[in-house]
């Protein structure tokens, strides 16, 4: 890859940035991560507290490029069909006809996904595994780029249904955002005292330009040393007695390809190290199950996590 053309892809990628933080306060690491589940293809989950930028942060993403971009409203009355779709009986031709459903988007903002019912929510694991849907026996494909972020409330239990360990493990990333600094707060009354529209916001890539930085994403350069570390991360979680559920090979992909994207979004044509222990993370926290005495002792997956990675070797470290 020319190094004109690498610098002229991460200029873009900062004029997206800068896009999506003219409307999102928060840290900086926050919208990086959203641009590398972008580049890597893959689904975003957010879990944290109502008001904190949530949706705010999904609509200024789905804002700042010229993508199709649907809302769906998770409640217990959502139906599969309403997600993926359905056919409708035409009287004039005796033949079926496809009502899109509104997971056939760009970029689709699940919102509180864990008010729908199991049955409901496992209605988006073929699509956000294949990036297509099949109803009454055909198959509808997605568009490309395709992307699934999806946002719940971590406290708030009555009239939700957990996201089962199949579907968490279809999310390349599960974020929190946190409260915002004292100076970002700030920021935020100073801006959005009276407005907080997104019409300031005017997209800077289409679908072809984003397909375009995936592919350049898909060549940047890993070395064996580096996939020996990504799979020693993900082997040593499957060694740990406080973890029962462990990083399956879809994680070892997903931590892959994060990094990959990682390093573009960085200017560089390869994987570092540094990388793959940032990613760690948002990547592998949410798919590991504990034990039952590991959660009696109050450990939480990223604690764990943590400790895998002390405990495993970095490359080219001294």
């Amino acid at each position: 890859m020319e190094s004109s053309n690498m610098n002229n892809k991460v200029s873009k990628l900062d004029l997206l940035r800068e896009a999506v933080e003219s409307v999102y306060v928060g840290e900086r690491r926050t919208t990086d991560l959203l641009l590398c589940a972008l580049l890597a293809r893959g689904h975003v989950l957010i879990e944290d507290l109502p008001g904190v930028g949530k949706t705010t942060l999904v609509s200024a993403l789905a804002k700042s490029t010229a993508l199709t971009f649907a809302r769906i409203q998770f409640t217990p009355d959502v139906l599969p069909s309403d997600i993926t779709g359905f056919s409708i009986f035409d009287p004039k031709t005796g033949e079926l006809t496809y009502s899109r459903g509104a997971v056939l988007n760009n970029i689709v903002l699940a919102d509180e996904i864990n008010r729908a019912s199991p049955k409901t929510q496992s209605a988006l694991l073929e699509v956000m595994q294949e990036n297509q849907v099949t109803v009454d026996g055909r198959s509808y494909c997605a568009p490309d780029p395709f992307m699934v972020l999806a946002t719940q409330n971590p406290i708030e239990f009555a009239g939700t249904y957990p996201l089962p360990e199949a579907q968490l493990d279809r999310f390349l990333l599960c974020l929190t955002l946190g409260y915002p600094s004292l100076e970002d707060e700030k920021n935020i009354l100073t801006r959005f005292e009276r407005d907080r529209s997104y019409a300031s916001l005017s997209p800077i890539y289409d679908a072809g330009d984003i397909v375009s930085l995936q592919e350049t994403a898909d060549d940047i350069i890993v070395s064996d040393e580096v996939r020996e570390y990504v799979v020693s991360i993900t082997r040593q979680t499957r060694r740990d007695s406080d973890i029962m559920l462990a990083a399956s090979p879809r994680a070892s992909l997903a931590l892959l390809r994060a990094a990959k994207a990682k390093a573009l979004l960085s200017g560089r044509e390869y994987v570092i190290p540094d990388d793959v222990k940032e990613l760690a993370e948002p990547v592998l926290a949410h798919r590991l199950t504990l034990s039952s005495e590991a959660r009696l002792n109050n450990l939480t997956p990223k604690e764990i996590l943590r400790r895998v990675l002390r405990s495993v070797a970095v490359p080219g470290a001294k």
